[in-house]
């Protein structure tokens, strides 16, 4: 599944080919993308609604937490929304701004193309933008390329698309918004705000270990699998190192961690394994290539030597060096 660094390549590339256009008109070609992996059964009037609530408004930008995207529609980017309001008498009820909420799942991909291109076979979703408005060179706006569509590729239709209402952020101090599906989403380590002295407390009060607190996103957001690991061994930490039992600066350590490898996957463009994966214009991620632990099983440690071992974690595969991350003592997490 994309990670905080992948889904952030998406956000970047969507900031520049997408922020600021006007959805000309919404194509659903598989209702099935407005639902989510827990939710099959799409209602018969869904596509009609999010065709509605989305077609005519321009997409103001592009925002991020841990894995979640969404595009503010204009209606409300003008003034900053305030929470609901009502009257004395709660006759005034204010409606809150909308976003178009996306999830990109295990293999969600939004592409960028002009009308002319082939349509891929598991495409579910286009949105036609307005084409670029300028005389010199109508192939580009403000420097940007002007593609008319962008198309949402869903293999295996565990990502979804939706319209929702913004509900203000309580993880981070200020006037964020947020989707309301996003809502109990904690803060990621690469967003402003991130409270990383907050977090490790979090974590070590917990009762679980290390590794699994660092995949529950609403204790820390963004960390998935592949970075958790190498998060790790950059602090030279094991997985299975309870939370409670835990100095509190190698917790703060490893959330340190995090943000770096994550910071360095995003200069190289995430990682990608296979075609699932890929940016917006279609390119890969090549910090795959960078990667310390994961994926190495039976490999010598970059830094010692030691061939990497695989355990499991909370039924995810977990990557360590065995000299560099020392098996922690037995100790009752419950």
């Amino acid at each position: 599944m994309p990670e905080l660094p992948e889904v952030e390549s998406v956000r970047r590339g969507l900031e520049t080919w997408a922020r600021g256009r006007r959805v000309a008109r919404v194509r659903v070609l598989d209702p099935r993308i407005l639902g989510t992996t827990s939710q099959r059964v799409i209602a018969p009037g869904a596509a009609a609604a999010f065709t509605e609530l989305l077609a005519g408004h321009v997409l103001a930008s592009v925002e991020r937490r841990g894995k979640f995207l969404w595009l503010p529609l204009d209606t409300h980017a003008a003034t900053p929304w305030q929470p609901w309001a009502r009257t004395a008498d709660d006759r005034d009820l204010r409606t809150p701004p909308l976003a178009l909420s996306v999830h990109l799942g295990m293999s969600g991909q939004f592409r960028v193309h002009t009308a002319a291109d082939p349509l891929h076979r598991h495409t579910r979703a286009i949105l036609d933008l307005d084409p670029a408005d300028v005389d010199s060179d109508p192939a580009e706006v403000d420097g940007r390329p002007a593609a008319s569509e962008l198309r949402f590729v869903d293999q295996r239709i565990f990502g979804h698309l939706g319209v929702e209402p913004l509900v203000p952020d309580r993880w981070t101090a200020g006037d964020r918004y947020v989707p309301a599906s996003a809502a109990h989403i904690a803060a990621d380590p690469l967003e402003p705000g991130f409270d990383a002295e907050a977090v490790a407390r979090r974590i070590q009060r917990k009762r679980t270990v290390l590794k699994a607190a660092l995949l529950d996103q609403t204790t820390v957001s963004g960390i998935g699998n592949i970075y958790a690991d190498e998060a790790l061994f950059a602090a030279g930490v094991h997985p299975l190192a309870p939370t409670r039992t835990t100095r509190i600066s190698r917790i703060r350590a490893v959330l340190a961690e995090s943000a770096a490898v994550m910071r360095a996957a995003l200069a190289q463009g995430g990682t990608s394994f296979d075609s699932l994966y890929v940016h917006v214009n279609g390119e890969s991620g090549y910090f795959a290539r960078s990667l310390q632990v994961y994926g190495r099983t039976g490999e010598p440690c970059r830094r010692c030597g030691t061939p990497i071992t695989r355990l499991v974690v909370g039924g995810r595969s977990s990557h360590v060096c065995p000299a560099c991350q020392r098996t922690p003592r037995p100790s009752r997490i419950s």
